[in-house]
């Protein structure tokens, strides 16, 4: 597969909704983790990201303007000992609850399907960093529609082992803009990671689309350590 410029995939598609990035810094130091929502409607675009922990949680920005947080609001990033779950949605819960309970990333997902806002189904994509005595490896899943039929859920894991130097995995709930929004098909892009997490940041943020962005997570976990850095920067603030 060929390796994608990052800046590109992200400045040419105006809406590919919410965003995972996991991979290796280009330095190799650190597991690096990003994670970016948009939103088109006033309900969507009407949110921040806050620490919560050694996570993030999703809160609205004014309050007075959410009207309904049931998909909206959840914790896209939390931390499991050694591992480090990352969440377009409340699967985040199920999956650390799920591994806390011995099971494996996979076995944990069973249990979710797709999102039911018809008539997207928007797909729940996640992703887990685990990082031990130096090795780090990780793997991203997509549970989606059928082509759009929310009678059949189809499964997808992908798990890479021992990450490359400066390269990472970009996965995305749409393929684009639409109605009603295509689900994102094929394996994760294969995908440039350049710099420090402050170089890395801000080329994700300056090229999300202007109308659409509303916020952004990055973190840098020291793989010799297990100390870590992170960035929020949110539209609203």
């Amino acid at each position: 597969m060929e390796r994608l410029s990052l800046e590109e995939q992200l400045s040419q598609n105006a809406y590919p909704g919410r965003g995972i990035v996991i991979g290796k810094s280009e330095d190799g130091a650190s597991a690096v983790l990003a994670y970016f929502i948009m939103g088109r409607s006033v309900n969507s675009r009407n949110r921040i990201f806050v620490e919560d922990g050694e996570g993030i949680r999703t809160q609205a920005f004014d309050p007075a303007k959410l009207s309904d947080p049931s998909l909206i609001i959840y914790a896209p990033v939390r931390v499991l000992g050694n591992k480090t779950i990352v969440t377009n949605g409340d699967q985040t819960d199920t999956i650390y609850e799920g591994m806390d309970r011995q099971q494996t990333f996979e076995q944990a997902l069973r249990s979710r399907e797709f999102e039911p806002d018809s008539p997207n189904f928007t797909p729940r994509i996640s992703g887990i960093l685990h990082i031990e005595n130096g090795g780090y490896n990780y793997a991203m899943s997509i549970l989606k529609s059928s082509n759009g039929n929310p009678a059949s859920c189809c499964r997808y894991t992908f798990a890479y082992e021992n990450p490359l130097n400066g390269e990472g995995h970009f996965i995305h709930t749409y393929q684009q803009d639409g109605d009603p929004l295509p689900s994102f098909e094929g394996e994760p892009k294969r995908v440039n990671i350049n710099g420090d997490i402050d170089l890395f940041t801000n080329q994700i943020w300056e090229n999300l689309n202007v109308e659409n962005k509303v916020s952004l997570f990055v973190r840098y976990i020291n793989l010799a350590t297990g100390t870590y850095e992170s960035r929020i920067i949110n539209k609203n603030n």
